[in-house]
């Protein structure tokens, strides 16, 4: 497409003629094949002028061409950030980021702390869009999910392509909203298919095969994050160092306030429209734990590991996940816990909290 913009009607033939040899299920490179060769003939009226199919089947190319066109003219700068990707820990080695609106997969690499982008690839998301609700919406919920397993293809149905890899949707998180449904994976393509459109999927995040094995050979279940976002927000790395060091000082804060027993510092860390995992209010559930830190014995409170994402959504809301190690007096405890900030009224707050 970019050597037809410059006039280049022979490169581009080359092209797109090494693409057909390439990926023969392609079907939306012999569509455009199609076009550059009616182009020798006589000129064009639109894209797909070639085309003899049904106008619903072409304009899903059409929308699967835009998309891909759309994603490369807004490719992000090389030392730009997603905003999500607040703070990864030593042993995260990647994430992957999907932007929905521009039908896209980001994979960043953990360079010392550092997201920095190496590849990105088109997807399919949902019939319906995003925003999963409840089963058979046919949506792409929207959050922060980690990668729970490996699926073999040679185990699955040939619809998955050569494998898949399942997201641990609903989250926590969801589960308190009352969203439903279950199976949202990343998976491939049917052998005989190269790709899909923008949207026609369950719910699930689909790529085309070479995408999904060079994606699927580098995660590490249980570790990699997968943050699907309506529509990605990317920041320069001073504006990122700035926020990483906000969301931590929002951490070191609550810490120094639980070391300090003091009742009144740790109860103003917490939003009053929070909700406990057994769907207990602020009120009930501090109760229950003021006892616990009430009982230490001069307590000292360290947070190792810790993780920062700003959660997608209309909310402005930081999901932190950390081990805290506890010494009081001569015991020594660790647990590895997970907080839902939410700011409100210009303040941090914590609506939910959980070990995980």
């Amino acid at each position: 497409m970019r050597a037809l913009s410059n006039n280049q009607l022979t490169l581009a033939q080359q092209k797109i003629d090494e693409l057909v040899v390439a990926y023969p299920h392609f079907q939306l490179a012999h569509l455009i094949r199609g076009d550059l060769l009616l182009m020798h003939t006589r000129p064009l009226q639109g894209f797909g002028s070639a085309a003899n199919s049904q106008p619903e089947k072409l304009k899903e190319l059409r929308d699967e061409a835009a998309a891909r066109i759309r994603a490369y003219q807004q490719r992000p700068a090389p030392d730009a950030i997603p905003r999500v990707l607040v703070q990864l820990k030593e042993d995260q080695k990647q994430a992957l980021v999907v932007d929905a609106k521009r039908s896209r997969l980001y994979v960043y690499d953990n360079q010392s702390g550092l997201p920095k982008l190496v590849s990105d690839h088109y997807i399919s998301q949902g019939k319906f869009g995003i925003n999963k609700f409840k089963e058979g919406d046919q949506k792409t919920p929207i959050g922060v999910y980690y990668i729970t397993s490996r699926l073999s293809g040679s185990k699955l149905p040939d619809f998955y392509g050569p494998g898949a890899l399942p997201l641990n949707y609903p989250n926590e998180w969801d589960k308190v909203n009352g969203r439903g449904g279950s199976g949202i994976w990343l998976h491939g393509m049917p052998s005989a298919n190269f790709s899909r459109p923008p949207l026609a999927s369950d719910g699930c995040v689909v790529l085309t095969n070479p995408d999904f094995l060079r994606i699927a050979a580098s995660i590490d279940i249980g570790r990699t994050p997968v943050i699907i976002s309506e529509q990605l927000e990317f920041i320069s790395a001073q504006q990122w160092q700035q926020e990483r060091q906000s969301a931590n000082k929002l951490l070191e804060d609550w810490r120094l306030d639980l070391e300090s027993q003091n009742a009144n510092r740790i109860f103003a860390n917490y939003s009053r429209n929070f909700k406990s995992v057994q769907g207990e209010d602020l009120n009930a559930w501090f109760a229950k734990q003021r006892p616990s830190w009430e009982g230490w014995t001069a307590p000292i409170v360290r947070l190792k590991d810790i993780t920062h994402f700003r959660y997608p959504g209309k909310d402005e809301m930081l999901v932190s996940t950390f081990t805290m190690e506890l010494s009081s007096g001569k015991s020594k405890m660790s647990s590895r816990k997970r907080q839902y900030w939410i700011k409100e009224s210009n303040k941090w707050r914590i609506i939910y909290e959980t070990n995980v």
